[in-house]
């Protein structure tokens, strides 16, 4: 093998993983959206105790399994992953709307606290990366108990979503 086609080759490998990852994001997102999701007092809404949350979580995900076709090992795998993940990022939510009221504080503020506002902005930075990580860790476990053709399956129902959501 020639050895400049050796970096193109892990480019395009790691492209198409992370196309499929994508893919796998937006399908758990847009079943989320779509079955109570983070709008509409869904499975984010801080308000609901843990057996709602629960129940949101079972009803999304029974969704999401009919579509794939997932078998009974796969879906004992994916529920543990969501369902972890979305524990783990509420709060991280909760820190991010708290956060939105006092930058408005501060920027309604007589004088304007620089040093504040940086301190807040590094701080949603930090926050912002931890949910970014959490979020990728989730969604390369879930990719993991997907077969190729399921993360294939669902990265093109969600090509055509997008395709007409624009």
């Amino acid at each position: 093998m020639n050895l400049d086609t050796q970096p193109r080759r892990r480019f395009f490998k790691r492209a198409a993983i992370a196309g499929l990852l994508g893919a796998v994001a937006a399908g758990i997102g847009f079943k989320a959206h779509a079955h109570g999701g983070w709008h509409r007092r869904g499975f984010m809404d801080e308000s609901l105790d843990p057996a709602q949350l629960d129940e949101r979580l079972d009803r999304m995900l029974k969704h999401l399994y009919v579509e794939i076709d997932a078998t009974d090992a796969q879906k004992a795998k994916l529920g543990p992953i969501v369902k972890d993940a979305v524990r783990d990022l509420r709060p991280l939510r909760a820190k991010m709307r708290a956060a939105r009221k006092q930058a408005i504080e501060l920027l309604t503020q007589d004088t304007v606290d620089r040093a504040a506002i940086e301190k807040l902005r590094a701080e949603q930075m930090q926050a912002a990366e931890q949910a970014s990580k959490r979020i990728t860790r989730a969604l390369a476990d879930a990719a993991e108990v997907l077969t190729p053709a399921q993360r294939k399956q669902l990265a093109e129902r969600f090509s055509r979503r997008w395709r007409r959501h624009g």
